[in-house]
C-alpha cells in the first residue's frame, strides 16, 4: 500500500452527467479539496495545471471520449486590444469599477438572478438562492475578491462606488503568477455595450498594474459557441498534452 503524506491532496472522480456545453456528450470531473492552510499555494499549482476553483474545491475535467474543454489564459504584458474591443473600452468610459473583499450583497444577488434567468435559466445554477449565491462567492480559503462594475450617474465625478448602479461583476482570484475569472455575470439588459468583454480588459489592465503575467479565463470548449469569445483575446496559452502552448 502506498501512504501518501496528509499535505498532498487527494483526488475524486464524478459519475458520468451530461454535459452542459456539448450535445450528446457526457462530462466527468476530477477534483480535490483546498484545504485552509494550504489552499492558496495549492490552488496556485492546480490551476497552473488546467485545474478550476469552485468555493474550496478545485476541478477539472476528466471525460473519457472529448477532450474539448481547453484551458485557456491571456498572455497580459503582449495583450494590444483590437480595434473592436478598444470601442468596447471607450463605450463604457461611465464605467467605475472597483475591487471588494469576497462578500456577498443583495445587490449583487439580484443582478446574478436576472443574468441566470436570461442566459443560463436551464443551467446549473438556474435554482440558486441567495444562501447558496452567498457561498459561491465567500466561501474560499485563497485570496479572493468580488470585481463591482458601476454605471456612474450623469453629474460631477465622484469616487463614491455607491454613486453608480451595478451592471455587472466577477468573482476573481488573486494568484501569484495571474488573475483566475471564476465567475462573472453582467445586466443582461444593458445592451451593445459587451460588459462581458469589457471584464475581461479590465482584469488584463488589472493584472498590468500588479506586474502578473496572466489572466485565466477558464475552459474553451472547442464546438461551443458559448465559449467562441474567449480566444478573441490574443497572445493566449492553451494547455495541451506539452504544456501551456501560445495561441495567437
Amino acid at each position: 500500500m502506498t501512504h501518501h503524506p496528509q499535505s498532498s491532496p487527494q483526488f475524486y472522480l464524478t459519475a458520468p452527467t451530461l454535459c452542459p456545453y456539448l450535445e450528446s456528450q457526457f462530462e466527468r470531473k476530477i477534483f480535490a479539496h483546498l484545504v485552509d492552510g494550504k489552499a492558496a499555494e495549492l490552488n496556485d499549482h492546480l490551476s497552473q495545471s488546467g485545474f478550476r476553483r469552485s468555493q474550496n474545491i478545485a476541478y477539472r475535467p476528466a471525460c473519457e471520449t472529448c477532450h474539448a474543454c481547453i484551458s485557456v489564459r491571456v498572455l497580459v504584458k503582449e495583450f494590444n486590444r483590437a480595434r473592436s474591443m478598444q470601442r468596447v473600452w471607450l463605450r463604457n468610459r461611465n464605467l467605475i469599477s472597483s475591487a471588494h473583499k469576497a462578500q456577498a450583497s443583495t445587490e449583487q444577488f439580484t443582478l446574478f438572478r436576472r443574468y441566470v434567468d436570461a442566459r443560463h435559466r436551464a443551467g446549473g445554477m438556474s435554482d440558486m438562492g441567495i444562501l447558496e449565491y452567498a457561498m459561491m462567492v465567500e466561501d474560499t480559503h485563497v485570496n479572493t475578491q468580488v470585481i463591482e462594475y458601476r454605471r456612474r450617474r450623469p453629474g460631477p465625478l465622484t469616487d463614491k462606488t455607491s454613486d453608480g448602479v451595478l451592471v455587472a461583476a466577477a468573482l476573481t482570484d488573486v494568484m501569484t503568477d495571474g488573475l483566475s475569472m471564476v465567475y462573472s455575470f453582467y445586466d443582461p439588459d444593458d445592451r451593445g455595450t459587451s460588459l462581458g468583454t469589457l471584464m475581461i480588459l479590465d482584469h488584463i489592465n488589472r493584472a498590468q498594474a500588479l506586474k502578473l503575467p496572466y489572466v485565466y479565463l477558464g475552459y474553451w470548449v472547442e464546438g461551443s459557441r458559448k465559449m467562441q469569445y474567449k480566444i478573441r483575446f490574443t497572445p493566449q496559452e492553451h494547455l495541451g498534452i506539452n504544456g501551456w502552448e501560445r495561441r495567437g
